[in-house]
């Protein structure tokens, strides 16, 4: 029950509506009354043999307007609570989603997209029942059981009813030593149910590679076997969730039978009357329902409870990259001037003692470009996500204008720079929508602008709807040259102070990757621009270029200064003027 106590937030800002609609569905447990009372009168007259045709079908018209009555209140009380389960349903849902768009890095690596997936769904299907179907089970079952319980000894007897309800407290001891175990086999259930659901979005997802690999086969299987111990772990929340209704039924069989056999004594002996037997076994008949509610509510009430706490523990969570200490007066002007470095080391926060950058200096005036080479693992992309604040926690200071990035508002911050991942996200949408993405307000002509400067505008022209054309999940239409443009066109668009190429042309060739470079110098003047690639003609035209090596500056200047050092630099230019030359 616990889980009402949980909720109390919800509840407690959605009082009206549960109060409006627990006094109805309380009112429809008493209009359930109405019908057992009446059949009991009717019998006793017929037994009598004293009743007329007006009291007969006086007696008809109270049992339909009771049913009437009953059909109206059901109809309200079921808005007011099944709308309150689908309010709290949305507001779970909305602070889930939420929560997922504040969280940083480490979050995600943390969790699985599965994972995340079956919070934001199966769990909040369970929780969203406790607000329905678990407030209407308890009340209806509490207030309809009390209500028949005290129609019982007033219109009957209440010998008969204590006795008869002796065997009660035996179905609310196995309800509570089956519910306990009931929530822990659903816990392990979702738990389940959450490795299930990564494993196929993750096989869906890397489909390509799986056929490429020829590892179809021995993925299914493994899929196979994720069901197996999923069926397994199910098999014990049915095992418990079984155990309750052959409990009600027994509990109400011997409900029944005791009061045929004592009820029968006590007509025999004149104490009742055949109409309070037959009233009597109606009421039995209203307490069926109380009493299996108690096995469904604790279901319902120990999966939401279960669920709740799954959620409960995602939400607790807290961002390590906040506003804590920024300056909320810094406007997007304050901050656009020399892009400044001065890192004395870095580590990622899960390897604390092995540092992955060292001394990284260096400083970059609006309008520069700035190249970052090396093998991989030297330390390119690291440089760029401490711009892009994935991390915080590092010696040293990074500084736009002199401010500490750490102390400029996200939201300012990161509109000043425009990103193009190595691994570039598309959605499942037109290219219109992928492109104007960052900035949903823009005009046709100035997606297509940006389509030209990152040389994709002919081939989308190729394309059966143009930039109405859909890519598919992750731009699958797409190759991967089409995916790398995309994603620039994106980035120019945004027309930020701060543009980032992270191996954002790998994929295309040597003429669309000049091109592209061209249309970069042209646009981004009085920008500035940070190219980190594997091909040195990406960069060969930047004002600074810095050659890393285990996470430290080896080699640094331009072009020519780098051929002339004879250094890493100038060995791969001419590995790589000879592979192109072949």
């Amino acid at each position: 029950m616990n889980i009402f106590s949980k909720l109390g937030w919800f509840f407690k800002k959605e009082k009206k509506r549960y109060i409006l609609g627990i006094t109805l569905l309380a009112l429809t447990s008493f209009a359930n009354l109405v019908p057992p009372r009446v059949l009991g009168l009717m019998a006793d007259q017929l037994d009598t043999g004293h009743i007329s045709w007006g009291q007969y079908v006086l007696l008809i018209l109270a049992v339909i307007a009771s049913a009437i009555v009953l059909y109206i209140l059901r109809y309200f009380w079921r808005k007011q609570i099944w709308g309150g389960a689908a309010e709290l349903e949305r507001q779970l849902r909305s602070k889930l989603f939420r929560h997922f768009m504040v969280m940083d890095r480490t979050f995600y690596q943390r969790h699985r997209t599965g994972d995340l997936m079956a919070h934001a769904t199966n769990d909040v299907s369970a929780v969203q029942n406790v607000a329905g179907d678990g407030i209407m089970t308890s009340v209806d079952s509490l207030v309809m059981g009390l209500s028949t319980i005290i129609a019982m000894i007033i219109f009957v007897d209440w010998r008969l009813t204590l006795v008869s309800l002796l065997p009660l407290p035996f179905l609310a001891w196995g309800a509570n030593k089956v519910g306990i175990r009931l929530y822990d086999a659903f816990d392990e259930s979702q738990a389940a149910f959450s490795r299930l659901n990564n494993k196929t979005q993750e096989s869906v997802s890397g489909i390509k590679v799986i056929k490429t690999f020829g590892q179809g086969k021995e993925d299914t299987k493994a899929f196979d076997g994720m069901i197996d111990d999923t069926i397994k772990i199910n098999k014990k929340v049915f095992k418990w969730d079984a155990l309750f209704d052959p409990l009600g039924t027994m509990i109400v069989g011997l409900t029944y039978t005791i009061t045929i056999i004592y009820g029968g004594l006590l007509v025999t002996k004149k104490i009742l009357s055949i109409g309070q037997l037959v009233s009597f076994i109606a009421y039995i008949g209203n307490m069926v329902w109380p009493m299996f509610a108690i096995g469904y509510l604790f279901n319902i009430l120990e999966r939401g409870s279960a669920s709740y706490d799954r959620i409960q523990d995602l939400l607790d969570e807290k961002p390590q990259i906040t506003d804590k200490y920024a300056d909320e007066n810094l406007k997007p002007v304050d901050i656009q001037g020399d892009l400044k470095y001065q890192i004395k080391s870095f580590a990622y926060p899960d390897e604390k003692n092995i540092p992955v950058l060292k001394n990284i200096n260096f400083t970059l005036k609006p309008g520069q470009t700035l190249g970052l080479v090396g093998k991989v693992g030297s330390g390119k992309t690291t440089i760029i996500q401490l711009l892009l604040r994935e991390f915080d926690k590092y010696d040293g200071e990074i500084s736009l204008n002199g401010h500490d990035i750490r102390k400029i508002p996200l939201n300012i911050l990161l509109r000043q720079i425009s990103y193009v991942p190595q691994n570039n996200y598309l959605f499942s949408t037109s290219i219109q929508k992928n492109i104007s993405f960052s900035k949903t307000d823009a005009t046709q002509n100035q997606i297509i602008a940006a389509a030209k400067k990152s040389d994709l505008h002919n081939d989308v022209l190729q394309m059966p709807k143009g930039y109405r054309t859909l890519v598919g999940e992750n731009g699958v239409s797409l190759s991967g040259g089409q995916k790398q443009r995309m994603s620039i066109a994106r980035a120019l668009l945004k027309q930020s102070q701060i543009l980032i190429l992270d191996d954002a042309l790998s994929a295309v060739d040597a003429k669309t990757e000049t091109e592209i470079l061209k249309s970069l110098r042209r646009e981004r003047q009085g920008k500035t621009t940070m190219i980190a690639a594997h091909r040195l003609t990406s960069v060969m035209n930047a004002d600074l270029i810095l050659v890393l090596k285990n996470g430290q500056i080896v080699e640094r200047g331009t072009h020519k200064q780098l051929l002339a050092n004879n250094g890493w630099y100038a060995d791969m230019w001419r590995k790589q003027e000879l592979e192109e030359s072949r």
